[in-house]
């Protein structure tokens, strides 16, 4: 099998014009680049570079938000018209964007390796629009193709070779089995949510058989098996990062490897997620993977993650005694058990370093055993896809759905901003809610629920409330029109503007009627909570913008400090907001 093979020029053709036109409408909706209409031509414009001239047809909707006809857009060399290419787009427009010098080449292996993912996906092909509105869950997971609906350069992955994207990369379908390593016990942390105890844990999540066969590899090697704390890791990490850098730690035992496990796992589209499809009861597994990926290197803290399982209880049980969450239909999938190797020679020195995210791990509820039968699990980000002759499965599952266009919309507000909504006004509670960190549940077609992961890294309490001390990191008060910010941007601006662009695009559901059934969205949970007493505004006229990429092009190895987030943020002036209580009056007039 050639890894490469899917590297044609058709098919990088067809990458480079999604990429160009993905670029053109979100530097231009983060206010970095200002295309000119061409008024000899309604509905089509110009943007003009230091090099280039690219014309295109588009439509520019709410939260200013672009829709680029793809097939009309042209790139124009002294008037001669010239292949697109996304690399050479960002060097021309490498000081409107505001790339470093000494970034400016990771960034273009960022678009170039973005580039040849999307060429991947057009050689696979996939299913259509109609296949993945009726398709299971892991089917839904691998069949993404956009990586993040407003990132430019979303499919990163540096580090992985061609053979190796085939291997583990989500779009590849391919089931793959963890490395298990021993950790001296002394140099190891293991955390466990409430009720789970270690023997338990590897009870549920490796096979009797496979417990023996590691013990064993331990007692031959003339060590004592209750030393060790079992830890598994993705086969790129053993082979990159472990077997190499980390060669003095094996040498010593204080790791030992113990070989493959017995269960297939899948990649998700997070990359170092893994989903049990051998025992799909079992938990998800996520590991460190020392890829450069949309902004970061992907490892884990092991330091970090010791309260994580801490962290999911708290909020586990905050959600579950919600009569209001529960009535939504939405979850938590807890992070129940996270493990990390401390022993190492990096963990020793006076400045941390990204090394001492190497060897970590986590275990993840599996949603499948939450659910009832005939329920059907898809990721949120299922919502934003077009196949590959441009069908969107939003109105795809609208359509058989048997609801109406609107109604089908409330039922998605429903499950997935009323909960969001709920828990900012009544608890200051923010989430991560983009595409990749929900699952929705479905009857049918229909949306009846939610599920929300990745609660250890990302979840923050925008209000100093009383919390136990070894969760207190989660605290990041902040004043009103920022906590709004968290559903303003991550939200409206990061999925509900491309929703609606689609459901107009395709004639299922004028914009102005989407946002109209928003706001009436937020107005229904205001009516029937006058108690809470929150001072944010979801209805205001403006917000800020806060703009994704702007991050990433400043610093594409890492895009915010995590341990202070909301310093990190770059705004480019205000948005209208498209529920303002003058909005409103004007769709309804």
């Amino acid at each position: 099998m050639n890894p490469a093979a899917h590297l044609t020029p058709e098919h990088l053709a067809t990458a480079q014009r999604h990429l160009v036109a993905k670029a053109i409408a979100e530097f231009t909706h983060e206010r970095l680049l200002t295309p000119v209409p061409d008024a000899a031509s309604p509905g089509a414009w110009r943007l003009v570079t230091p090099g280039s001239e690219y014309r295109f047809r588009a439509r520019v909707g709410t939260l200013e938000h672009w829709v680029i006809e793809e097939e009309t857009l042209e790139r124009f060399v002294d008037g001669v018209r010239a292949p697109l290419d996304a690399q050479e787009f960002v060097i021309e427009l490498q000081a409107v964007l505001g790339i470093p010098d000494h970034l400016l080449a990771t960034y273009l292996e960022e678009i170039a390796s973005t580039l040849a993912s999307a060429a991947f996906k057009a050689h696979r092909g996939g299913p259509s629009a109609d296949e993945l509105a009726v398709a299971d869950f892991q089917t839904i997971e691998g069949a993404m193709t956009e990586g993040h609906p407003g990132f430019v350069a979303n499919n990163g992955r540096i580090g992985f070779g061609a053979s190796e994207h085939a291997a583990f990369a989500p779009e590849a379908g391919r089931a793959f089995r963890l490395v298990w390593l021993a950790a001296r016990r002394e140099l190891s942390h293991l955390a466990l949510g409430a009720g789970l105890d270690e023997a338990t844990l590897l009870r549920g999540e490796l096979g009797v058989e496979e417990r023996a066969h590691f013990a064993s590899r331990l007692d031959d090697l003339g060590l004592d098996p209750a030393d060790y704390r079992l830890l598994p890791v993705h086969p790129w990490q053993w082979e990159h990062r472990i077997a190499v850098t980390f060669a003095p730690d094996l040498a010593r035992r204080d790791l030992v490897l113990l070989g493959e496990g017995r269960d297939a796992y899948f990649a998700q589209q997070s990359v170092r997620t893994m989903f049990n499809r051998s025992r799909p009861e079992r938990s998800y597994v996520k590991t460190a993977l020392a890829v450069q990926n949309m902004g970061f290197l992907r490892g884990l803290s092991p330091a970090y993650m010791r309260v994580t399982p801490a962290i999911n209880d708290w909020v586990h049980d905050l959600v579950e005694r919600d009569a209001t969450l529960r009535d939504a239909g939405f979850r938590v999938l807890r992070e129940h058990a996270s493990i990390g190797y401390t022993g190492d020679a990096y963990h020793r020195t006076a400045t941390p370093s990204a090394h001492r995210k190497m060897i970590a791990a986590l275990w993840r509820e599996s949603p499948i055993p939450l659910i009832a039968p005939g329920e059907r699990l898809a990721t949120l980000a299922s919502l934003l896809h077009r196949d590959a002759v441009g069908r969107s499965v939003a109105t795809a599952l609208v359509r058989r759905s048997g609801l109406d266009a609107a109604d089908w919309v409330r039922a998605v507000l429903r499950a997935y901003l009323r909960p969001v909504v709920h828990c900012l006004l009544a608890y200051d509670l923010a989430f991560m809610p983009h595409g990749e960190n929900l699952i929705l549940v479905f009857d049918g077609a229909v949306p009846t629920g939610a599920f929300m992961k990745d609660i250890g890294e990302e979840v923050a309490l925008l209000a100093d409330r009383a919390v136990p001390d070894e969760i207190r990191r989660i605290v990041s008060p902040v004043d009103d029109d920022e906590k709004a910010l968290a559903i303003f941007t991550d939200v409206f601006d990061g999925v509900l503007r491309h929703l609606s662009g689609i459901l107009h695009a395709d004639g299922t559901l004028p914009e102005s009627v989407f946002w109209m059934l928003v706001a009436e969205a937020i107005d229904e949970h205001r009516e029937q909570h006058p108690d809470l007493g929150s001072r944010v505004d979801l209805r205001a006229e403006t917000f800020a913008h806060s703009c994704l990429n702007r991050l990433q092009l400043r610093n594409t190895l890492q895009m915010v400090d995590l341990a202070n987030q909301s310093a990190s943020l770059l705004y480019a002036g205000e948005l209208a907001n498209p529920v303002a209580r003058s909005a409103a009056l004007a769709f309804a007039g």
